[in-house]
Order: C-alpha cells, then sequence, then structure tokens
C-alpha cells in the first residue's frame, strides 16, 4: 500500500476525468489520475460538436487533455482500477498497488455491443456508427441502413429519417414491432428486412451490407443500435444506488454519488452521454471537491 493520501483519485482519462483532473491539478491538489488507456473517446475519429472545434478526433482530445493534465503536476498512472473499498479513506486497488484518497472520481466510461459483423471494426467511427447524438449529422442525405432488434431501433429510424436522411433500411434481427409500428414505416416509405447482417461489404468506404441468406443491401452509412456495457466492475463492492433499471448510477447535482466523497461523471450517471457533457461534469465535480477540501 503506498502511504501517500491523494486529495483525489480519478478513473478514467475520458473528457470528465480529464476536465476534473485539469480542474485540481490548478487548484494545486495532489491528484492521481488512473488510466486503464485507449477508451471509447479515443477511438472517436470524428467528434465536431465540441465547443471551438470544428473537427477533432477523440485521441486528439485525450492527448491534448493528458498534456494539460500533467502540465499541472496531476500524476497520471497507466493502470486498471480493480477494487475500491472505503475505510476512514478511499482504498484504490490496481493488480499491484493500493493507493489512498480522500476523495474519488469515477469517469471510466463504457463498451459499444457491436454485433458479430464482419468488417465492423474497419468502418467503425467512419460510418459505422453507434450513437445519433455523435454521429446522426454525418449521414445527412446519404443511404442509410439502420440495424438492432428493438422498439427502440424503430424509433431510431424513424427520428433518422426527421433529420438526417430520407433513405433508410431497417433491419431487425428477430423482434417483431407491432402492427402500427409497421405501418408507421410503409406511411414514412422505410423498408423493413428481418435478418442478421453477416458482412460489410467495401474497401475504403461501405457499399453494402450482406445479409446470412446472401441479400445485399446496398448503403453508405449503418447505424446500430445494441447499446453498450459499463466500465464499472470495479464498483461492486460498494453500496451505490442505481437508477430503476439497475444500470446507471444516481448522482447528485454536483455529479457525487450515493456514497459520500464518490463522484460519478460520464457516461455511468444518468445524465446524457456526450465528450462535452462529461467534461462539463468532471468541472463540476472538482469544484464541489475543492470547496470541500477548503470547508467551505
Amino acid at each position: 500500500m503506498e502511504e501517500k493520501i491523494y486529495d483525489c483519485i480519478i478513473i478514467g482519462a475520458g473528457p470528465g476525468g480529464l476536465q476534473a483532473a485539469i480542474y485540481l491539478g490548478r487548484y494545486n491538489r495532489n491528484v492521481l489520475l488512473l488510466d486503464r488507456g485507449v477508451g471509447r473517446t479515443y477511438h472517436a475519429r470524428h467528434i465536431e460538436n465540441f465547443l471551438t472545434q470544428r473537427l477533432i478526433s477523440g485521441k486528439e482530445i485525450i492527448e491534448i487533455g493528458m498534456e494539460q493534465a500533467r502540465h499541472f503536476n496531476v500524476s497520471i498512472h497507466q493502470s486498471q482500477a480493480i477494487k475500491i473499498v472505503k475505510k476512514e479513506r478511499f482504498e484504490v486497488y490496481t493488480a499491484d498497488q493500493i493507493y489512498l484518497s480522500k476523495f474519488v472520481i469515477v469517469s471510466s466510461g463504457g463498451r459499444e455491443n457491436l454485433p458479430p459483423i464482419e468488417n465492423v471494426h474497419s468502418f467503425l467511427g467512419d460510418g459505422f456508427f453507434t450513437c445519433l447524438d455523435c454521429d446522426g449529422y454525418r449521414t445527412t442525405g446519404k443511404k442509410l441502413v439502420v440495424i438492432g432488434n428493438s422498439a427502440h431501433t424503430v424509433r431510431l429510424a424513424l427520428s433518422m429519417k426527421e433529420m438526417f436522411t430520407k433513405d433508410i433500411t431497417l433491419i431487425l434481427f428477430f423482434y417483431d414491432p407491432p402492427d402500427d409500428f409497421v405501418e408507421v414505416l410503409k406511411d414514412e416509405g422505410i423498408p423493413l428486412i428481418k435478418g442478421r447482417p453477416r458482412k460489410i461489404i467495401g474497401k475504403e468506404k461501405i457499399e453494402a451490407v450482406e445479409c446470412a441468406d446472401g441479400s445485399l443491401i446496398a448503403c453508405k452509412v449503418i447505424m446500430s443500435d445494441f447499446g453498450f456495457k459499463l466500465n464499472d466492475e470495479f464498483l461492486a463492492e460498494l453500496p451505490l444506488k442505481k437508477d430503476s433499471r439497475n444500470f446507471k448510477y444516481v448522482t447528485n447535482h454536483h455529479f457525487e454519488s450515493s456514497l459520500d466523497g464518490l463522484y460519478i461523471v460520464g457516461p455511468l450517471n444518468t445524465g446524457n452521454d456526450q465528450a462535452i457533457i462529461a467534461a462539463g461534469e468532471g468541472a463540476v465535480a472538482a469544484i464541489d471537491i475543492k470547496k470541500r477540501l477548503l470547508g467551505i
């Protein structure tokens, strides 16, 4: 166990964790940032809804944020948290060390549920998208295939047509939408196909989706709707309140969880999942921790 007691340990170097680290570093606090590396933001190829950035990659945001944090004397260790225990202080366990801290900010993010389709990783973030808010705009005016397996997927296809493109084909793996959904799709001119895509056809750009029966559906972009998993296994031993679906964590307006001193920012809390929102949450959490450290 490292005997040093940090003012704050931040778990995850996404936009929320890095923004919190920069704020606390600028307050001249002892901050440790633990990062397992290459999270969802890092893999984002095109971020164009971040204020002042017409277009920037997630990799650039993370690398610039790391440099900023180091500039303010934040200690950054490439290591994965495997457990947190709350005693007199927080004990944060990694594979080879235990760190002590007065406060903890969790910004560990999530990972996409990607369907088992050949070539999906070749086009992830560049033609194959998983988030309407992040990348819906990039489908504007293009021939789109929406894939998924729920009522939410049907609503997603309808939303995409209203906002971005009229040329949409909906593929549902095995979900049978109710008759009223089917009628709305017909009225909107959105073809509905039941089956499993097997392969994405194309070299530099997407050209089509090949289904398991051998049929080809021409398209330029794909929107996938299978949700994501949270990187929260290390929180399993803590008594944290979750939402009604027992999925995300409930926080107050400072993004503090139900456990005193532990803050959760980004996709793990019940707010919207966006890089710029996570950054704002990180700033709010850091300011609140600053006040508590000062006793004000």
